[in-house]
């Protein structure tokens, strides 16, 4: 007979612990095995299947009364928001289940992973925030690493020349996926629900299928061509011909449904050991990739503290490095403060000129200092000191933008276009007050659009968020500092970050985007809303948005936003304005930031998906 895996219930976490995914770093001599126990009980294949028979694939109509499935919504209970209405009601109903917020996460990105492949994933990797309502509050590292064969001169030749199609060659890009692993960590020390029944939706979703609407259709449609040259993701996601098949077109996914069922039941550490780990392995090597067994096998995910910012009397629950999202954020808030412009007007030029030039000065620091603090030192407390702070603050001309040749490391020549990224959010409170902020990513766009045909995986192209040409920065927004430069086991930097801001020790918000490098500035920008002027979180949400990334030296802005004068006026202070190319499947839109409030007097909790990307909320009451 089949063993059920079974997570086991380890001490309470210390304060500022990291903990591991048990066994995935035996082999580096740094965890423990997970433990087998001959006690657990065992499964037949009948039993099996009657747990996924009663975690059903949700349709909108079918949902179960105490479910309720929207754009926006809200309730004196739980709630989730993410990119899909499948994963969303599954989160919904897991709560319903007597789950809690971090069993309701982890089923709807176990969901997410098969029915928003583009971003949702169980081969690429993520950043989560945890607080628990007894005051416990972590991070959960589940970025990707390098393979042990990838280093700095990955995408160069002998001649110490860049060569672009290294940079796009579908499996010599993987790294190391880490969301399993993650999922798995926050589950085992704070999930409630058995893991197998937080798999169980997911399984059903891939077996059965589900119909693909009408966004799956655009952001598919956006990938085909590169989707198409892979055989095994051909197969998976389009028609024989290579076409794409019409919105409403049943996607069954097989080979991942198998793989979801060997996590059900032999655990997660089933992805990173054994049979299933040597079949993704071969996958990858057999079409000239550099993962092995081994890389998979010393991966950990790991709890580290999270980054407290004090903004306007809120505390701001952030991911440290190898995320550059808190220590950018806390720059960019901190500086606004402290030119005592929070509440300001967003379609100001007074305000955006501000804006512009705070986040102009995070993102050079942001390029001159982070990276994976396992693998070079990174000073996150003086980046964030207020000495700091004051200084960058001070530097603003509040008539002139800044060139932004003049600040931040050494600029050269050579000129390339930014690449297009692919990211997805969620975000649940729970009836308890119980948050947790998670983005999942697999870099671009369908990740490396590589599909292992033996497990159903779609693999990640992570290894392209490693500076790639060591010692040149670019004006067109590469950047090649030696803080994140690539080396084996190392995680590349990520913008990835999801926030949890409260009042008083109470959640009141928890959010996060997609969107490469314009993450940061969405994430500061909700806050912006929601915190600095009071507005509901839907009007938040909605509302226009700008970035600057410090290169390229623009100041990009939606479609339709600002105003003519408004423009003119920037300019006239010396920025290059720009509007974000208004074409599918984004539609010039700036990140999707599925979001959850909570009203600490009256406990209504209110979630939005962000209607950029169509996003979805669900409840359990």
């Amino acid at each position: 007979m089949r063993k059920t895996w079974k997570r086991k219930r380890g001490p309470p976490l210390p304060p500022h612990s990291q903990r591991h995914l048990p066994g995935a770093a035996a082999a580096l001599n740094r965890s423990r095995r997970v433990e087998l126990s001959e006690s657990l009980r065992s499964l037949t294949l009948l039993s099996a299947l009657l747990v996924l028979a009663s975690c059903t694939a949700p349709e909108v109509s079918r949902a179960s009364p105490d479910i309720r499935l929207g754009h926006q919504l809200t309730t004196h209970g739980g709630a989730v928001a993410c990119a899909d209405r499948l994963a969303a009601t599954i989160g919904a109903q897991l709560l319903a289940r007597g789950g809690n917020a971090v069993d309701a996460a982890v089923g709807t990105a176990l969901a997410l992973a098969v029915t928003w492949p583009s971003a949702g994933n169980l081969g690429g990797g993520g950043v989560m925030i945890i607080a628990m309502a007894d005051g416990t509050q972590v991070t959960v590292d589940a970025r990707e690493t390098a393979p042990a064969a990838f280093h700095e001169d990955a995408f160069l030749d002998e001649g110490g020349n860049y060569v672009p199609s290294r940079a796009t060659d579908p499996w010599l890009c993987i790294g190391v996926p880490g969301s399993v692993a993650g999922l798995a960590l926050a589950h085992e020390r704070f999930g409630t629900l058995p893991w197998h029944e937080l798999v169980a939706p997911a399984i059903r979703l891939a077996h059965q299928g589900f119909e693909r609407g009408e966004m799956f259709h655009r952001i598919l449609s956006s990938s085909a061509t590169a989707l198409a040259a892979i055989p095994s993701s051909r197969e998976v996601f389009l028609n024989p011909d290579g076409s794409v098949p019409a919105t409403g077109t049943l996607l069954k996914q097989p080979a991942l449904a198998r793989t979801l069922e060997q996590l059900a039941e032999n655990g997660p550490e089933a992805f990173y050991r054994g049979p299933l780990a040597k079949a993704l392995a071969a996958d990858i090597q057999e079409n000239g990739g550099l993962l092995t067994y081994e890389d998979l096998a010393s991966y950990r995910a790991v709890f580290r503290p999270p980054l407290t910012l004090e903004i306007a009397g809120t505390e701001i629950l952030a991911m440290p490095p190898p995320s550059s999202g808190g220590v950018a954020i806390g720059q960019i808030l901190g500086q606004l403060e402290r030119h005592g412009a929070l509440d300001g007007d967003p379609g100001s030029a007074e305000f955006l000129h501000l804006y512009a030039e705070s986040a102009r000065r995070a993102y050079a620091e942001r390029a001159r200092w982070l990276g994976d603090p396992g693998y070079v030192e990174v000073p996150t407390a003086w980046l964030l000191a207020p000495e700091t702070i004051d200084d960058l603050a001070a530097s603003i001309d509040p008539t002139r933008a800044t060139a932004s040749t003049s600040i931040g490391p050494p600029i050269t020549a050579l000129r390339r276009t930014p690449d297009k990224k692919q990211t997805t959010h969620l975000s649940v409170i729970d009836g308890d007050g119980n948050a947790v902020s998670f983005t999942t990513t697999l870099e671009a766009t369908y990740g490396s659009k590589a599909v292992s045909a033996r497990t159903g995986v779609l693999l990640n192209n992570e290894l392209r968020d490693f500076n790639r040409i060591p010692g040149q920065s670019t004006e067109s927004g590469h950047i090649g500092t030696a803080a994140n430069l690539a080396a084996p086991g190392k995680r590349p930097l990520t913008s990835m970050s999801p926030i949890i801001v409260l009042e008083d020790n109470e959640v009141v918000l928890v959010t996060g985007s997609p969107g490469g490098r314009t993450i940061i500035n969405t994430v500061c920008q909700i806050f912006l809303g929601f915190v600095g002027r009071r507005l509901s979180l839907s009007d938040a949400v909605a509302a226009p948005r700008v970035h600057h990334q410090w290169f390229p030296d623009q100041l990009v802005f939606e479609p339709g936003f600002p105003r003519p004068a408004v423009r003119e006026e920037l300019i006239n202070r010396g920025h290059t304005v720009v509007n974000r190319e208004d074409t599918p499947p984004a539609g010039g839109a700036l990140g999707s930031a599925h979001s959850v409030s909570r009203n600490r007097l009256t406990g209504i909790v209110t979630a939005v998906g962000d209607p950029r990307r169509d996003g979805w909320s669900a409840t359990d009451s």
